[in-house]
């Protein structure tokens, strides 16, 4: 890529950094602009838990769809490229094998069957956390990606990032309603992340999350996701916990976990139960500090404020002059573009 389109092409992408509110808006527009720079072939990008880093809400547009369940499942169990492990923003996986693609375990069972050549991996993570990760996939027998790519994706990973982030803060701007809140509902899928049963709320969840074309049954990727994180833990491949909170619509987030079902007979031939149901005000209040960008003390700051203390109790229980638990509301107050507490618990905690 010549200097010159390189440069025009990271300004685009920072302009439709700006110009977009949703998380899946936003990743459709600059899933366009990327692939004018860089070509590929398909992809998949995920939003994360910024804690867990666990995969949800997905968008992706690949050739080997009835394949999905068992390539999420070999994603998360492999370490090569895995975003959780990733020091740099993208890592290119003929580069970072030296060119023995076969140790990456879902290249070496899957990809290389669908004659993917290479793959960029790329991870949107700040000192708040890991917000998305993305993957694209170049087939068939042509090039590589090349290094003057890889530069190209790095540089957009950081503003991608804070737009990513700030669509999920503004994710909590609705009030969610009482008549929103429900659960848990269950899916249930074997070792193998196939769909065994669920309960009748399930679909129902699954279609608002991620829309299926026409009248097709909703891909239950997010189950799939926290399942492949519970398969991830028990080989030790990854420590994270097999969850993730998700905006649904209208201000409601609900948060996926995963466990095993029973104890009898071996543990990796048993059932996958995954829960879906509203987050708790603790779950919601953990994720909605972290995409406002509020520091420790900020954050500590607004836990007191959502269990109603006061200025003053406030002050007491974290050694400081009411004079300064006002100025951290009003830098609060900043980040989060609310002018009330009532307004700012509303937003945090659902209620």
């Amino acid at each position: 890529m010549r200097a010159t389109a390189h440069s025009k092409a990271v300004e685009r992408v920072i302009r439709l950094c700006g110009v977009h509110d949703d998380a899946r808006a936003l990743r459709l527009a600059l899933i366009d602009e990327i692939r004018r720079a860089v070509e590929f072939d398909a992809y998949a990008w995920l939003l994360t838990d910024p804690e867990t880093e666990v995969g949800c809400a997905p968008l992706a547009d690949v050739p080997w769809l009835s394949d999905l369940p068992r390539q999420i499942r070999l994603k998360y169990l492999t370490s090569v490229n895995r975003w959780t492990e990733l020091d740099v923003p993208v890592r290119l996986l003929r580069a970072a094998t030296a060119d023995q693609r076969d140790r990456s375990l879902v290249w070496r069972e899957l990809l290389a069957g669908h004659g993917v050549n290479d793959v960029a991996s790329l991870v949107f993570r700040d000192r708040f956390g890991c917000w998305a990760f993305l993957e694209i996939w170049r087939i068939g027998s042509g090039t590589h990606f090349t290094d003057a790519e890889a530069q190209f994706l790095t540089e957009i990973a950081r503003p991608v990032t804070e737009a990513l982030r700030g669509c999920q803060a503004r994710a909590f701007d609705v009030a969610t309603s009482a008549e929103t809140r429900t659960g848990p509902v269950v899916l249930v899928l074997s070792p193998e992340l196939e769909v065994r049963a669920q309960t009748p709320e399930t679909e129902r969840y699954l279609r608002i999350l991620v829309p299926p074309d026409a009248d097709r049954q909703p891909i239950p990727a997010g189950a799939y996701n926290v399942a492949a994180q519970l398969l991830a833990v028990e080989a030790g491949v990854d420590d994270h916990p097999p969850s993730a909170r998700v905006h649904l619509a209208n201000g409601l987030w609900v948060t996926f976990r995963a466990a095993r079902i029973g104890e009898a007979g071996p543990r990796d031939e048993r059932d996958i139960t995954v829960t879906i149901e509203s987050a708790t005000p603790a779950e919601r209040l953990g994720l909605y500090v972290r995409a406002c960008g509020l520091s420790d003390r900020e954050a500590e700051l607004l836990t007191h404020l959502a269990t109603g203390a006061d200025t003053r109790d406030i002050a007491d229980r974290m050694f400081l002059s009411e004079h300064t638990v006002q100025d951290h509301l009003k830098s609060i107050f900043a980040k989060t573009g609310v002018r009330s507490r009532r307004t700012l618990l509303t937003r945090a905690i659902g209620h």
